[in-house]
């Protein structure tokens, strides 16, 4: 099981690759505050109004200062078909080893549908200008997350 993080903690380095392949890493947003928002999978209905609420919200959260970036364990070529199908802005990144989401305490035991299994844990970790996690919220909602979040952060 993953250690969650927590306010005050540094953020977990990393560079994984978006729906084109390309390599996107944490360190390129040193100086802007980075919403890291990870979903257990792409093209599924929860992870579909996540994305589209991010993306709908946007323009508002980079007019704040916020960089949004999106992490499944999904490869680039699914990410380029959710992306493509629900006319997502997000930076959406693959994350096929999950490391980067046991790192950040985004992947281990869950409940679902009254089992517990093991997989992607619906999170988002808020992270400062210097790299700091400032806020890490576990065990979201898909619904009306996006929504708290402007309001937590009194966007």
């Amino acid at each position: 099981m993953s250690e969650r993080l927590q306010p005050g903690d540094p953020a977990p380095a990393f560079t994984l690759p978006d729906a084109d392949g390309n390599e996107v890493s944490l360190a390129a947003h040193q100086g802007r505050k980075v919403i890291v928002y990870f979903y257990p999978a792409a093209l599924t209905p929860g992870c579909t109004k996540q994305a589209c609420d991010f993306t709908d919200n946007l323009e508002l959260l980079a007019g704040a200062g916020y960089d949004v970036i999106g992490v499944s364990p999904d490869k680039p070529e699914k990410l380029a078909k959710f992306r493509e199908k629900e006319s997502l802005k997000v930076t959406l990144v693959g994350d096929p080893s999950k490391e980067v989401l046991e790192a950040y305490g985004a992947y281990g035991e869950k409940k679902l549908y009254g089992k517990t299994v093991t997989g992607v844990i619906r999170s988002t970790v808020v992270v400062d200008e210097a790299g700091k996690v400032e806020r890490a919220l576990y065990n979201v909602k898909a619904t009306g997350h996006v929504a708290k979040i402007i309001k937590d952060l009194g966007i």
